[in-house]
């Protein structure tokens, strides 16, 4: 059976502070909203032009959402498509693998690779 996985987009800073404590507990707009976003494969590469259009310096995490149990809620949110979102804190335990934001030749996000 295959794990369920969605993505989460941090910045340099928030990809330090997840590794080094083990936990993220959201980017100002997640703690505004009142949960972590994420998105699944399909919507990662809009997420970022969208969100993080100019930004450098980014990386991706994928998130394995089986971990996260009751805390992932499906909701809708850009053009009615459910994205998933963390109820609660992400920690360093349900991350899959992580990488530097990398764009393949069609400008489409590369998926991070576990070693």
């Amino acid at each position: 059976m295959r794990t369920p996985v969605a993505y989460k987009v941090l910045t340099s800073d928030q990809m330090t502070v997840l590794e080094h404590h083990g936990i993220f507990t959201g980017a100002p707009i997640d703690l505004a909203d009142g949960y972590i976003h994420l998105s699944t494969h399909a919507q990662l590469t809009e997420t970022v032009d969208k969100h993080f259009a100019g930004q450098t310096g980014l990386w991706v995490a994928a998130i394995d959402l089986d971990v996260l149990g009751t805390a992932v809620k499906w909701e809708e949110s850009r053009g009615g498509q459910l994205f998933p979102h963390i109820y609660g804190e992400l920690p360093l335990s349900a991350v899959l693998a992580y990488g530097e934001l990398v764009r393949d030749d069609a400008g489409a996000v590369m998926l991070p690779v576990a070693g």
